[in-house]
């Protein structure tokens, strides 16, 4: 569906489309070294999805050496998502490496919930827990929602839950986490992907129904 036809977005939702729209056009001017080597979105893919489960795996040891393992777990996550976006910004994808992306989207993303819940777990904060186990299902449905979506030819990539914010976020919280700050930025988490959620779905509806006056 074209923008000029589809359903009006509120004033959050282009700032985050211009952002968004800023931010592939300087990756993509900076991956067109990448796209000139024999590195594969494959590749990098792969290379990112096993960099996300060592900094999970990291960051399960917490309790030996708090700054060691949260920052140098926190840094391989986001080493290994920045690797992700690579893979879909060097432009030699086939139908299959797209689909390999966004399946292992999902598992480098829930390692490190796990590994960060196993934390919480640690210190008896079981309603950081539960964020935690919020954060991931809330994650998967933003993914969700959007695929389904676009299967039925219509939008689904409004909302600040996206992944870009979700890494951060959980970034954000491995740095502070030493502090004891971690639960926060997952709470905050949790709340935005269920937020983007219900406004996906709500979208979703608004197109619809749009579609059904235009076709009555």
């Amino acid at each position: 569906m074209s923008e000029p036809s589809g359903p009006r977005v509120n004033q959050l939702d282009r700032v985050k489309q211009e952002y968004t729209q800023a931010a592939r056009e300087i990756l993509g001017r900076s991956m067109r070294g990448v796209a000139k080597t024999k590195l594969t979105p494959d590749m990098l893919t792969l290379v990112g999805v096993a960099t996300c489960l060592a900094g999970a795996v990291l960051v399960g040891f917490e309790t030996r050496n708090e700054y060691l393992f949260f920052w140098l777990g926190g840094a391989l996550f986001v080493v290994g998502s920045i690797a992700d976006i690579l893979a879909r910004a060097a432009g030699k994808g086939t139908v299959f490496g797209a689909f390999l992306d966004s399946t292992f989207d999902r598992v480098g993303e829930a390692a490190m919930l796990a590994a960060i819940g196993l934390s919480f777990m640690h210190d008896s904060n079981e309603i950081a827990l539960m964020a935690a186990f919020a954060a991931v299902i809330g994650s998967f449905l933003v993914s969700y929602t959007r695929a389904r979506a676009e299967a039925l030819g219509l939008r689904g990539d409004i909302g600040f839950g996206s992944r870009v914010e979700r890494v951060v976020l959980i970034g954000v919280g491995l740095f502070v986490a030493p502090w004891g700050w971690l639960q926060w930025p997952i709470y905050l988490l949790a709340a935005l992907a269920w937020i983007t959620v219900a406004q996906r779905i709500l979208f979703v509806r608004r197109q619809l129904r749009e579609l059904a006056e235009t076709t009555a």
